[in-house]
C-alpha cells in the first residue's frame, strides 16, 4: 500500500533525453520522454491493444507510437492512430501522469491527476542562492522496501557504525535522541557539545578544533528526507542560539521513490553554505556522499532480506521512537485515502 497523491521524483532531468525512458513507481509502469518543445511527458507504458511496453516503440514528434502495431498516443493518453482503421475505439487510451521539472528532477504525481499541486513539491530553501553551493550525484536503487529507507533516516545514531570512515565517530554513539512528530512528518535530532568533528566534514570546517553538531532528520510523508547538518565551534552551538559566522550548514535532500515492494530508486543533493560554484568541492562531496550511500545500500539490502526471511521475531530499540512512529502515522494517511477512493467508486 502507498500514498497515493504526492509527488514521487520518477527520474533526473538528465535521464529523459531524445528517447523513451521507462520507469516504474509504486509498482506502475511509465514511460517518460520529451516533446519537441523540451518538456517531458509520462504516459502508461503499455499499449492497451496486447500490452506491449509503450518504451519499447517510438518518438514521432510529440507523439508515442506502438512498436507492435502502430497505434499511436498523445500525450494526454489519447489514442490518435490505429493504422488500418478509420474509427479509433474509446477504450484505445492509455494513463497520463502529471509530470514537473523542478531542481533538476522530473516529478511524477501518482494520484488524481485533478488534486496535482506543483506547491505540494517540497521548498528548496537555499535553491538558486548564489551563495551557496550545490552538488548532486546519480540515482541509485536499493533491494529493499523504501521503509527500510526511512526507517535509516530517521535513525542518526546509526551513522556511528555505518559510517565510521564520514558522517560518524565515537561522539555519535551515545548521544541522546529528540522526536519531534509534525503535521507533515516526523524528525529527529540532537545537538552534541564539544566533539572532534567527524571525517567527512572536519576538512570544510572554516575553524579549528572541536565542534558544537547538530544532527537533524527530517522524514516527510510518504517518503522524502531534509538532513541538516551544522557544526559550529565548540561552545557556540545550541537550540535556539544564533549561528556564528564561520558555522558549517549542509542541508541534504533525500528523495525515496518504491519502485515496488522490494525495490527504491534514490535520488539526492545537497546544498552549502560555502564553496558557492566550486565544482571541484561539488566533486569531492558526491563522490563521499556516494560512499557512504553505498555502505547504507549494503545494510538495508540486508535487513530487507533478514526480515523478509526471518525465523525469530525482531525487537525494537529506544532510537526506534522516530521511524516507528513515521510508519503509524503513514499508514493511517493512506487508509485513510483509501476509504476516501472507496468512497468515491
Amino acid at each position: 500500500m502507498y500514498l497515493r497523491n504526492c509527488w514521487y521524483v520518477a527520474a533526473s532531468e538528465q535521464e529523459v533525453g531524445d528517447g523513451l525512458k521507462p520507469v516504474k513507481i509504486l509498482g506502475e509502469a511509465i514511460v517518460l520522454y520529451r516533446t519537441t518543445d523540451g518538456s517531458v511527458a509520462a504516459l502508461e507504458d503499455a499499449c492497451p491493444h496486447r500490452k506491449l511496453p509503450l518504451s519499447m516503440g517510438r518518438i514521432k514528434g510529440d507523439h508515442v507510437e506502438c512498436g507492435y502495431h502502430g497505434l499511436t498516443f498523445d500525450c494526454s493518453g489519447t489514442c490518435i492512430r490505429v493504422p488500418g482503421m478509420a474509427k479509433i475505439p474509446q477504450s484505445a487510451r492509455v494513463r497520463s501522469y502529471p509530470i514537473v521539472q523542478r531542481y533538476g528532477l522530473l516529478w511524477v504525481w501518482m494520484g488524481d491527476a485533478e488534486k496535482a499541486d506543483p506547491a505540494k513539491i517540497v521548498e528548496v530553501e537555499h535553491w538558486g542562492d548564489p551563495d551557496w553551493g550545490v552538488n548532486s550525484g546519480e540515482s541509485m536503487t536499493l533491494n529493499c522496501n523504501y521503509l527500510y529507507v526511512t526507517d535509516n533516516l530517521l535513525d542518526p545514531s546509526h551513522v556511528a557504525w555505518v559510517h565510521q570512515t564520514s558522517f560518524g565517530n565515537a561522539a555519535t554513539e551515545e548521544a541522546p535522541l529528540e522526536t519531534t512528530v509534525g503535521e507533515n512528518g516526523v524528525t529527529v535530532w540532537r545537538w552534541m557539545i564539544d566533539v572532534e568533528p567527524a571525517p567527512f566534514y572536519a576538512p570544510f570546517l572554516k575553524f579549528s578544533g572541536n565542534c558544537d553538531r547538530k544532527q537533524q532528520y527530517e522524514v516527510r510523508y510518504p517518503c522524502m528526507a531534509i538532513i541538516k547538518a551544522i557544526f559550529t565551534p565548540a561552545h557556540t552551538g545550541g537550540e535556539g542560539k544564533p549561528l556564528p559566522e564561520d558555522a558549517f550548514v549542509m542541508d541534504s535532500y533525500n528523495f525515496m521513490t518504491p519502485v515496488d515492494e522490494n525495490h527504491t530508486k534514490y535520488y539526492w543533493f545537497q546544498v552549502r553554505n560555502f564553496a558557492a560554484g566550486d565544482e571541484e568541492v561539488s566533486r569531492q562531496f558526491d563522490a563521499s556522499v556516494r560512499m557512504a550511500f553505498e555502505e547504507d545500500r549494503l545494510i538495508l539490502n540486508a535487513v530487507h532480506k533478514g526480515m523478509t526471511d526471518k525465523q525469530t521475531p525482531n525487537i525494537d530499540l529506544k532510537n526506534d521512537v522516530g521511524p516507528l512512529r513515521f510508519r503509524r502515522n503513514l499508514q493511517a494517511l493512506i487508509a485513510a485515502e483509501s476509504q476516501q477512493l472507496e468512497a468515491a467508486e
